[in-house]
């Protein structure tokens, strides 16, 4: 790779960091005013989000509550641009040979097994069992964002290593909802599916990049996995799986070669400036508009539809679908309330401390083995605890923590909100305490470098 290649690479990654981190505030104001909406008025929260929507048109017919629309459609876009991120990654970014992406991935499987070992090792029995997935995740937004306070002292590598981190951490997330936590299933919807997607898949092979086809097919394939279940709509393989998939057909691939933008721009303005001008005329001739259709051309194709639709979901991910969705699902209630529900239950401390201990743990002994072993090399200036912080912002489950709570205890209110409990107390000291920590670790780092030491 060239030093002009690395640059562009790391300015990307700098505007993707920017833009994952300024969504965290308004993801925080959502998650705060479900929490006191939802102790106000307990009723009021439960019967707006569950109230049905129904829609009818045509041949499309699904009748699901808000809460539904919001888990299985605007989630599923969410995942959609998960699974672009994850293709980019691994095509051109930080996972996309093994020497870099050996590290985060090392990690982000001892962050995944580590709290699954110390969640049943709780002893759970029944429907309270089933949320072993949930301290699994890692919350990109949430976990960039505090390293994101810490602002210039964090270098560069470690903030290239969590993001990396987080991604394969989405990835284990993707696989551990489409294997674990769907229903029974009608598999001629999927069949029909999975079809559709051996067409965008062939689309994409061919680099037809017409987006009205990915988007229609991506549609009926998104409503199939919707009515798949046995038991209704959103009762079978998770919708937010077609998401992940679509994602994976998106043409990765520009119709116009980067060395062929400027010359073909140039080539454009080069025609446009030749044409003989006329001062009196208020429009283009034929001729200037062949060289402006020649400059737009190179302009939009020099961009592949992954990076385009990459780009432009970003904000609209960040300001609207992740908010929404913690309005809707962050709502735990804090009191136990005329029915004597146990608020902070056995399921609570079991996911708060699989998060917490479960995370720092698993991704900084995997680490550390990884590079014990020679898989990997460990970034320069940077100590084991420092990693250790970088471990402790792992254990902020939150959004995808309360996803998979939602779909691993469907059938108990008491104990999702017991799973909900646990998950924003983890979070919390998870949070702090990574902070707390690589601001000493870091800061320990420097003065170390300074007297010419080696960090370790």
């Amino acid at each position: 790779m060239t030093k002009t290649e690395n640059q562009k690479d790391l300015s990307y990654f700098q505007r993707f960091f920017k833009g994952i981190t300024g969504g965290s505030a308004l993801l925080m104001i959502a998650t705060f005013a479900a929490v006191v909406w939802a102790n106000v008025d307990h009723h009021l929260y439960e019967h707006t989000w569950h109230d049905v929507l129904s829609i009818d048109v045509n041949m499309f017919h699904l009748k699901m509550s808000w809460h539904h629309w919001i888990n299985d459609g605007l989630m599923a876009i969410f995942f959609f641009v998960v699974g672009l991120e994850i293709k980019r990654e691994f095509l051109a970014g930080e996972l996309s040979s093994f020497k870099q992406a050996s590290l985060p991935i090392f990690a982000a499987i001892g962050g995944m097994i580590v709290p699954v070992i110390f969640f049943f090792s709780f002893g759970l029995e029944g429907d309270a069992n089933s949320g072993w997935g949930i301290p699994m995740a890692t919350d990109i937004a949430f976990s960039l964002g505090i390293l994101g306070m810490l602002g210039k002292r964090v270098p560069l590598s470690l903030k290239v290593f969590l993001t990396a981190l987080a991604i394969v951490d989405d990835l284990g997330a993707v696989l551990v909802i489409a294997l674990f936590y769907g229903g029974e299933l009608q598999w001629t919807y999927l069949i029909i599916a999975a079809a559709l997607l051996g067409v965008l898949a062939i689309a994409n092979m061919r680099n037809i990049q017409d987006l009205r086809l990915y988007t229609f097919l991506g549609f009926v394939i998104w409503y199939l996995f919707i009515i798949s279940g046995v038991d209704g709509p959103g009762s079978g393989l998770h919708a937010t799986i077609a998401g992940v998939l679509i994602a994976f057909t998106i043409p990765a691939k520009p119709k116009v070669h980067i060395n062929h933008f400027l010359p073909q721009v140039n080539h454009g303005l080069n025609h446009f400036g030749k044409v003989a001008k006329n001062t009196h005329e208020m429009v283009l001739t034929d001729e200037q508009m062949h060289a402006v259709d020649e400059i737009e051309y190179a302009v939009k194709k020099v961009r592949s539809p992954l990076q385009y639709i990459e780009h432009q979901f970003h904000g609209f991910i960040s300001v609207f679908v992740l908010p929404v969705f913690a309005l809707a699902n962050a709502g735990v209630v804090l009191s136990a309330g005329n029915d004597g529900a146990q608020v902070f239950g056995l399921v609570s401390f079991a996911i708060a401390f699989s998060l917490v201990f479960g995370k720092v743990i698993g991704i900084t002994f995997f680490s550390w083995l990884a590079v014990r072993l020679g898989f990997s090399v460990k970034p320069k200036g940077s100590s084991w605890l420092s990693f250790a912080g970088l471990g402790l912002l792992g254990g902020i489950g939150f959004t995808m923590s309360i996803f998979i709570a939602s779909l691993a205890y469907t059938h108990s209110a008491e104990i999702l909100n017991q799973a909900k409990i646990g998950i924003f107390l983890g979070s919390i000291v998870a949070g702090v305490g990574g902070f707390l920590l690589l601001k000493y670790s870091l800061k320990r780092d420097e003065t170390v470098l300074k007297r010419g030491e080696k960090v370790k």
